[in-house]
């Protein structure tokens, strides 16, 4: 090789050299800049939660999962958890709505002049003891249950929701992407499926007995994730809830998907400050606090506001935590 031929081979490793270190900076920078967007939405995330919805940022925002971008229609796992694991018992939390979940998962049974709306069903296993026992137990005619609105086919909500159609003939509401994805699973439902019946649309009304329960579409926890607007009363007193129906990110993590689950939270937020909603429920209750909160009515004093209302900014507050927790998520997941 001539001198010419070295000097020419130096310089292009020199300058391959060069654009290596450029690059890597450029790369170093974006990670930086990255995470610094992050830490950016995680500390709204907090401001917001407080000390209210602890157990909301802990989920979304503390130990976020990865979720793959084929969902697998597996079997449930067929084990019973031992009883003293989820039992609880049903209590009265409004004048006309009752909790009859268990100590993980809620349901609630809206009573009107005309019959009951159950709200989520549990598992298939509980479902019987927690739903129709609970009722029982609290002086309710489960005979009288009209409605069964799930807000998503996920089997904690949905697993009561076939044993309540068949023996009551109730009306089973869903999501229409939901009661597909139903139809489709072959492995999901070993002791059978709920039959397709009402599919649930933004704006409805379910109203039985002068009682309106206003659905929300809110894709994003599942494609067909309902969500619900109605008024319950605290001694006679009207009060507006807000029912948050999918909470976590357990979706194919995608950025597209995110987007859509954040639009979401922003669309019930609207609706519920549109709505002057000062009550939030949910179907878990280590985001709407349900079994403390039902620990605290039982000491509650004549005169002292339900611990259940916690009034419009503490609910916005709510929905920013899910918004920013999932934007943080959306990039702490990109590809």
């Amino acid at each position: 090789m001539n001198i010419r031929a070295v000097f020419i081979a130096a310089a292009f490793a020199a300058s391959s050299s060069t654009s290596a270190i450029a690059q890597s900076n450029r790369d170093a920078a974006a990670i930086l800049a990255r995470d610094a967007s992050i830490d950016a939405h995680l500390v709204k995330a907090r401001a917001a939660a407080g000390f209210d919805f602890t157990g909301t940022l802990a989920r979304l925002c503390v130990a976020p999962a990865r979720f793959p971008l084929t969902v697998r229609d597996a079997a449930p796992s067929g084990r019973v958890p031992a009883r003293e694991t989820w039992y609880a018992d049903p209590a009265k939390v409004f004048d006309n709505l009752y909790f009859v979940g268990s100590k993980i998962h809620n349901s609630w049974a809206l009573v009107t002049s005309d019959g009951i709306i159950i709200l989520d069903t549990l598992f298939t296993y509980n479902s019987e003891e927690e739903i129709v026992g609970g009722l029982k137990k609290l002086g309710l005619d489960p005979a009288k249950i009209k409605y069964v609105i799930i807000t998503h086919a996920h089997g904690d909500h949905v697993g009561g929701a076939k044993l309540l159609q068949d023996r009551f003939k109730a009306h089973v509401v869903m999501g229409g992407p939901d009661w597909d994805s139903i139809e489709r699973s072959v492995n999901g439902y070993p002791e059978g499926k709920p039959k397709r019946d009402i599919t649930g649309d933004d704006g409805q009304k379910i109203t039985l007995g002068g009682t309106s329960v206003t659905i929300v579409t809110t894709p994003g926890h599942t494609r067909g994730t309902l969500s619900m607007i109605f008024q319950v009363k605290d001694n006679g007193r009207p009060l507006t809830v807000v029912y948050s129906g999918g909470t976590a990110f357990n979706f194919p993590s995608t950025g597209p998907n995110f987007d859509i689950y954040i639009k979401s939270q922003a669309k019930l937020a609207a609706a519920a400050a549109a709505a002057n909603a000062t009550v939030f429920l949910s179907n878990h209750s280590e985001f709407d606090n349900a079994v403390p909160k039902i620990k605290m009515l039982a000491a509650r004093k004549p005169g002292e506001p339900n611990p259940f209302e916690i009034g419009k900014e503490a609910i916005a507050r709510y929905f920013v935590v899910g918004g920013e927790c999932a934007e943080a998520a959306k990039l702490r997941f990109a590809e």
